[in-house]
């Protein structure tokens, strides 16, 4: 079986500086990666404004939104929580989502983030795959809290080797999140296995910073791409992540 998964930070659903609404334009794009399992940051599960001033916005949550008549199962997890709305993150599934979780981590008031921690059941496994979606904070000193807090769950919860895949922001940019995380739980990383170092995901147009991550354990990376210029770069401020899968004999 191969296993294909996206991880995504889609800015709101609007365009790099919110220029303009683009989650239609999203939705299409998102169907074009053909992904078993999509992992989103910065999805808006709900804003009472925005339908006053974009006529055309969903009705429904925007996960659901994008998720429609392709995956037919969900996850979200709200993190940051705010008079007119929340946003946070999101894991769209074309298998079933036996358990969902939502940890918060936040590490100060002004930057609100989450674990989205699913238990999924896909071909080829006796057990469920646990599947984390992931948005890490600005400060390393919050990451470093964020990344020990994600390694302590998956050690309770994903013991002895589980089938585990990690995906999202991670803000990484110093590439800090092999020696707290990855080394840790017995990870690989997508990208990492065949270059040594992560791929370049920010800013969409021209990546430059190592942002965005998919980590694995229990499977092994066929192929790995990261989808960033036109038309990307009209859509999100962040490149999107594919990774190809097999499971490990």
């Amino acid at each position: 079986m191969t296993l294909r998964i996206c991880s995504y930070n889609i800015h709101k659903g609007f365009s790099q500086f919110n220029r303009r609404m683009v989650v239609h334009e999203l939705r299409d794009r998102l169907r074009t990666l053909d992904s078993d399992l999509v992992f989103l940051q910065e999805v808006q599960g709900l804003h009472l404004a925005h339908p006053e001033r974009h006529p055309n916005w969903p009705a429904l949550p925007q996960h659901e939104f994008l998720a429609e008549e392709a995956w037919h199962q969900t996850a979200y997890g709200g993190n940051a929580v705010y008079d007119h709305g929340h946003h946070g993150n999101a894991i769209l599934s074309r298998h079933a989502i036996l358990s969902q979780a939502n940890q918060d981590v936040s590490d100060h008031r002004f930057e609100r983030r989450g674990l989205l921690h699913c238990e999924i059941q896909l071909p080829g496994f006796d057990v469920p795959v646990h599947c984390v979606c992931v948005h890490l904070g600005l400060i390393g000193g919050s990451r470093r809290r964020q990344m020990e807090a994600l390694a302590e769950r998956m050690e309770r919860l994903a013991p002895d080797g589980a089938p585990l895949i990690i995906a999202g922001d991670f803000n990484d940019w110093r590439n800090r999140a092999d020696n707290l995380l990855a080394h840790r739980l017995g990870l690989t990383e997508a990208f990492g296995s065949g270059r040594g170092r992560p791929a370049r995901s920010y800013p969409s147009a021209l990546p430059f910073f190592r942002l965005d991550r998919i980590y694995v354990r229990g499977f092994r990376v066929k192929r790995a791409e990261v989808h960033f210029g036109a038309p990307w770069a009209q859509i999100s401020d962040h490149a999107a992540l594919t990774a190809e899968l097999e499971p490990l004999a």
